[in-house]
C-alpha cells in the first residue's frame, strides 16, 4: 500500500462526517503536570463508548465498507475489535471479528454483547490475523487493520481537529504509538502551528526502528504494560513513511515511567487510564516533552482491569 497514491483529503472528509455524526468531541481539560513547566491538557478518548479512541477509526472504515455494501473482518479481542463491533452495531453492517484462543474470556464476553459474527481461530493474535485475511479474501470481505488502514488512519485524525478547534496557538500533542495509526492520522491533520510526537513502550519499538532504517524489520518485543502498544508491524505499512512525511518525532518510556504516569494519572487527576494511554505523561514525567508550548496528552483508553489498576496504584 503506497500512501502517495491514497486520496487523503476525501477520506478525511468522509470521516470527519460519519465521526461527527455519531461520536460527539471528547473533554480538553487543563491540568497541573508536575514537572511540566507549560499549560497541559488531557485529550480523554477514555470517554469514548467503547472506552477507547479506535472506535473513530473502526467507524470510519465500517462505513466507508458499508458505502460499498462489503462486510468486514478483523483480528482483535481488544479496543479496536471493540470499535469495529461498536460501529457495525451502530450503522447496521455485516462484521465478523477473528479471536484467538488465548484472548481474555472477558474480552470475548464484551465483544459478544454486539452484532457481529465471532470466529474462534488461532492459538495466538498473528494466527488469528492470518486467519481474518484469508476468510476476508474467500468471502470477498475487506479486512482492516487496526493501524495500517487508510480508513482507520483518517478516523484517527480527527482527535486533532478536535484539539485544533478549542486551542487557538500554536500547541504540541503527544500521542501513544503502536502500529503508528494515530501518529499517522494526527501528523496528516495537523495544522503548521502543532508538533506531533509519539511514544511509544521501550519494550516494542517497530515503528521507529522503521523510521531510522526506512524499511520493516521484526524487532525484539518484550513484557510492557503498555500492551496495547506491543508488537511488530506488516510488511508494506505505511505509517511509518507517514509519520516521516509529516514531521512526526518519537521517543519511548520505560516501564517504571509507565506504571508511575498510571498511577498519577489514577491518584493525582482522578482518570483511569491503561499502561498504553499513558505513555505520554510517562514521557512528560521523564523530561522527554519540551516545555515549549502548550502540551495536549492524548488518554486513548481506559480499558483496565481493576485488578491491574490496583496494583499499579497501591503503595
Amino acid at each position: 500500500m503506497i500512501s502517495s497514491t491514497i486520496d487523503w483529503t476525501a477520506r478525511t472528509s468522509a470521516a470527519t462526517r460519519i465521526i461527527r455524526r455519531h461520536l460527539p468531541p471528547t473533554p480538553l481539560v487543563p491540568i497541573v503536570l508536575d514537572g511540566f513547566a507549560a499549560p497541559a491538557y488531557l485529550k480523554l478518548e477514555t470517554l469514548q463508548p467503547t472506552g477507547s479512541f479506535k472506535v473513530r477509526g473502526a467507524l470510519a472504515a465500517v462505513a466507508a465498507s458499508a458505502r460499498d455494501f462489503r462486510p468486514v473482518i478483523t483480528a482483535s479481542a481488544g479496543n479496536h475489535g471493540l470499535g469495529i463491533a461498536y460501529a457495525a452495531t451502530l450503522i447496521g453492517a455485516d462484521a465478523s471479528i477473528v479471536v484467538p484462543a488465548n484472548a481474555s474470556p472477558a474480552k470475548v464476553q464484551a465483544l459478544g454483547k454486539y452484532a457481529v459474527e465471532l470466529r474462534l481461530i488461532g492459538d495466538g493474535y498473528d494466527e488469528a490475523e492470518a486467519a481474518a485475511v484469508n476468510v476476508a479474501e474467500a468471502l470477498g470481505a475487506r479486512f482492516v487493520s487496526a493501524y495500517d488502514d487508510p480508513d482507520v488512519i483518517a478516523g484517527q485524525s480527527t482527535i486533532i481537529a478536535e484539539v485544533a478547534d478549542e486551542i487557538p496557538g500554536p500547541f504540541q500533542i503527544v500521542v501513544p504509538v503502536g502500529g503508528g495509526g494515530l501518529a499517522a492520522g494526527t501528523g496528516l491533520a495537523a495544522p503548521e502551528r502543532a508538533r506531533v510526537i509519539g511514544v511509544e513502550a521501550a519494550a516494542s519499538r517497530a515503528v521507529s526502528e522503521a523510521m531510522t532504517t526506512g524499511r520493516i524489520v521484526d524487532v525484539d518485543i518484550h513484557q510492557t504494560l503498555a500492551d496495547g502498544l506491543a508488537g511488530n508491524i506488516a510488511q508494506g505499512c505505511i505509517t511509518p513513511s507517514l509519520l516521516s512525511e509529516n514531521r512526526v518525532t518519537t521517543t519511548a518510556v520505560a516501564e517504571d515511567a509507565i506504571r508511575a504516569a498510571v498511577r498519577h494519572l489514577a491518584l493525582r487527576h482522578g482518570v483511569i487510564a491503561e499502561g498504553a494511554a499513558s505513555v505520554g505523561i510517562a514521557a512528560a514525567q521523564a523530561g522527554l516533552i519540551q516545555a515549549d508550548l502548550p502540551a495536549v496528552f492524548v488518554i486513548t483508553g481506559r480499558n483496565i482491569t481493576g485488578e491491574q489498576l490496583a496494583q499499579l496504584v497501591s503503595p
